[in-house]
């Protein structure tokens, strides 16, 4: 296997054509259809589709001839956003699980696929171990006239949409009596055909920026303020209400305010814990790089709070085990029991909807009258970096005042609420430094301290 290969909880991503060819990604098809048959009576179907991204229709190809080889039917969702799929396959009783080819936030020349469970989830990390094993072990194929078929299958784009709009937690009549006016960036990836009709149904005007589902991304993927400058334009000129930008592959949602000011992916994640956990008590479980601003939320409305390493699936298992009314991560992510068990933009974007209708506020007030932090997220290539000695000199230099957390790589809190956490990343050859405080010098000062070690290790 490729040493370029990223295998992680989120599934695998590499370069196309580099670290991912299609002969992985058949092979990678065939030891997930070999995992799944291993532990159910019969084969049923596993569902596969893609985000936009132009390498997408030979990989899925690939994954699809991999998982027929072994036998299993395929039920092929075209384009879709990832939450599309994962609650296609949770909502198919003869769904054996799902393959989605995707690289998520990654550039362009990156793809990848991510495994689901029959259950609708991202497969758990020890069905990951198992499936890593059959793809470097041996696989039984099927017999020539046992050769699974591909068929195409709708609707799943509208079942989405119809499941968000009929949660008990939302008031479409209330949301489209505020006439909200949103301007839209999908990067040319899967959101353009979900985002455009579901607010529509919500009685949004929109303004749309790269809703074109074609894979030809306009701007870096990655929903993060400093590649949102389009879309803060967009905003002013139009006078927009709120600015919605997604990723490729529609998991996370980044909010712009009505000044055309990128607020940061976190506050996507807190409005909807205040929203969602004030009328459903319950613990709130987010990743240790999150924002404070989502532990204030939940503090606000008396929710319990948890932090898990970072990855969809360490969320998951976590509000599994504490039953938790909602949960995500800081990036965007929210992840709401009451629809599925992920991350979901175009549920966010209703949740948002939904807090602004019920507050009269405006998006940029709300963020003022709440506490605010500045935070820092950096990269370090991996490259000739010891990652180990990296973590080693960060736990060697923190002061005794600072409380650590060795859960997921090491995050150091100090008395003055300010906090940094570094990591290897699971889906870049990079090494993460997040960091946050009251202020931003302080922040950047955080990170420099912690960048200067990683660095060191080097």
């Amino acid at each position: 296997m490729s040493r370029s290969l990223m295998v992680s909880a989120s599934g695998i991503r590499g370069i196309v054509g580099r670290g991912l060819t299609p002969a992985i990604v058949a092979r990678y098809g065939a030891a997930f259809a070999a995992h799944v048959a291993a532990g159910r009576p019969g084969r049923g179907v596993v569902l596969i589709g893609r985000d936009s991204r132009v390498s997408g229709p030979a990989l899925l190809d690939a994954a699809s001839a991999g998982v027929r080889a072994v036998g299993f039917d395929v039920h092929d969702l075209g384009i879709v956003s990832t939450p599309t799929g994962l609650l296609a396959v949770g909502g198919d009783e003869d769904a054996a699980g799902g393959l989605l080819v995707t690289a998520s936030h990654n550039p362009a020349e990156w793809n990848g696929l991510k495994l689901v469970s029959r259950e609708g989830r991202f497969v758990s990390p020890a069905a990951g171990r198992d499936i890593q094993r059959r793809f470097e072990g041996e696989i039984a194929y099927a017999g020539p006239m046992e050769i699974g078929t591909r068929t195409a299958r709708e609707g799943a784009i509208a079942a989405h949409v119809a499941a968000i709009l009929a949660l008990p937690l939302l008031d479409p009549a209330r949301i489209a009596a505020r006439g909200f006016h949103v301007a839209l960036d999908c990067v040319r990836g899967a959101g353009g055909l979900i985002l455009p009709p579901l607010l529509e149904r919500l009685g949004c005007r929109v303004s749309g920026l790269d809703l074109e589902a074609d894979g030809r991304f306009t701007r870096p993927p990655e929903p993060v303020p400093e590649n949102l400058g389009r879309l803060s334009e967009l905003v002013t000129a139009t006078g927009a209400d709120v600015g919605f930008a997604v990723d490729p592959d529609v998991d996370r949602l980044a909010l712009v305010d009505e000044s055309g000011r990128p607020v940061g992916e976190d506050w996507t994640l807190a409005l909807a814990v205040e929203l969602v956990a004030a009328r459903e008590p319950g613990p709130v479980v987010t990743n240790l790089s999150s924002s404070r601003s989502v532990q204030d939320a939940a503090e606000r409305v008396g929710a319990p709070f948890h932090r898990t390493p970072v990855a969809e699936a360490n969320v998951v298992a976590r509000m599994l085990e504490v039953d938790a009314s909602i949960g995500g991560e800081g990036n965007g992510g929210v992840i709401y029991p009451g629809l599925h068990l992920t991350r979901d933009a175009p549920l966010a974007a209703a949740l948002i909807l939904q807090f602004l209708a019920e507050s009269g506020s405006s998006l940029g007030r709300l963020i003022d009258e709440r506490s605010s932090y500045r935070i820092v997220k950096r990269k370090v290539s991996r490259e000739g970096l010891g990652v180990d000695e990296a973590l080693a000199s960060i736990a060697a230099a923190a002061g005794p005042e600072s409380g650590r957390d060795l859960q997921d790589g090491i995050r150091l809190d100090w008395p003055d609420g300010s906090w940094v956490h570094a990591r290897p990343s699971g889906t870049e050859p990079v090494f993460r430094i997040m960091a946050e405080a009251a202020d931003e010098t302080l922040a950047n000062a955080r990170a420099d301290w912690v960048e200067r070690l990683v660095r060191g290790a080097g």
